[in-house]
């Protein structure tokens, strides 16, 4: 292990705070408790945690809902910023003192933190860390399942469920930077407002109107060319009519169940596509070719100022807590984010 040279960072202690629950639980479990500084290993580099994202996710491994893979901490936490302070075997880039912000394991619910080199990014210009620890978790997914395994590309109509959630936001941020028009639901007129804020170009609120029908309605009979769902369970066969022949279904999480019943024969029809990911079982090598497909297409525009990082609320690491409960209460636009190091 390379530690970074005098004057870049301050020195590595061998024990750090963190949020590791003993087992599953509501909010409460999430409290601050000692563990040793992680080691990095060959082609991984020491993150000195500055701010962490809060995702989804993390409620439900929290939960007991979303274990961890095997072998790996037990911290949450997919994501974080901070500056590099070591370095493992074979990591020649990012170098000790880098400013990053990464795509983790796990782990990002701490002071210290490991991430492989390859999914690293540089703290755009001007960017806080506070800001940049939002990135990683809903960009890499955005980008990887709208615009790789769902093919978007100018001009294309696009649904996405929980329009103002940082899953939301962003992808009304990247279709509006290709072009793309982008239609999303919400839970309430406000959280409508806030999405057409963004830059959704259509706000429906699902608790007032069949969003099947307005989006029929909307696209004058022909439907979206994508849906990006994150609902599952009884969504998605009403997801499936909103699509406009040869439109493509992409599932990236299921709040409403696993299980749903579909219809083939509208599938065999309209030559519909139905598929999904999930990141977090990718390998390296995968996650590293999404991070360099955003540093060469995306990150540009936030050093220019056509992107954004939209941040919600900041809490302190210690009030972990009270960020999920923030989060399960459902009303924040963009990300929420723990503070760190001030």
């Amino acid at each position: 292990m390379a530690t970074a040279a005098a004057g870049e960072t301050r020195a590595v202690p061998g024990t750090m705070v963190a949020i590791d629950p003993a087992g599953p639980g509501g909010p409460e479990v999430l409290v601050p408790v000692t563990r040793p500084v992680p080691v990095p290993g060959p082609g991984e580099v020491l993150i000195r945690v500055h701010a962490a994202g809060v995702n989804r996710p993390d409620i439900l491994q929290r939960l007991g809902l979303y274990p961890m893979p095997p072998g790996t901490t037990t911290i949450p936490g997919l994501e974080a910023a901070g500056e590099v302070v070591a370095v493992g075997e074979g990591v020649t880039e990012p170098r000790p003192g880098d400013p990053v912000t990464a795509l983790l394991i796990g782990g990002g619910y701490a002071e210290y933190a490991v991430a492989p080199a390859g999914q690293c990014l540089p703290v755009p210009p001007g960017m806080r860390f506070t800001e940049a620890a939002g990135l990683p978790e809903t960009y890499f997914t955005v980008w990887s399942n709208l615009f790789d395994v769902a093919g978007a590309r100018a001009g294309d109509t696009v649904l996405v469920h929980g329009g103002t959630s940082g899953i939301g936001v962003t992808a009304v941020d990247l279709c509006k930077l290709f072009g793309l028009e982008v239609y999303v639901t919400c839970g309430t007129d406000q959280k409508c407002a806030a999405a057409r804020e963004v830059g959704a170009d259509h706000a429906i609120d699902y608790n007032a109107r069949d969003y099947v029908a307005e989006v029929r309605e909307l696209t004058g009979g022909r439907g979206v060319d994508i849906v990006l769902d994150m609902v599952g369970g009884d969504y998605v066969p009403r997801n499936l009519v909103c699509l406009a022949e040869g439109g493509r279904h992409v599932s990236i999480a299921f709040q409403r169940g696993q299980r749903a019943q579909v219809d083939i024969g509208l599938i065999m029809r309209r030559q519909l596509t139905l598929t999904g990911s999930m990141l977090r079982p990718r390998d390296t090598a995968f996650k590293a070719r999404i991070a360099a497909s955003l540093r060469e297409k995306v990150w540009p525009a936030f050093a220019d100022g056509r992107l954004r990082a939209r941040v919600d609320k900041l809490f302190p690491l210690a009030e972990a807590a009270a960020a999920h409960r923030h989060m399960e209460a459902g009303r924040h636009v963009g990300k929420i984010v723990l503070t760190v190091v001030d």
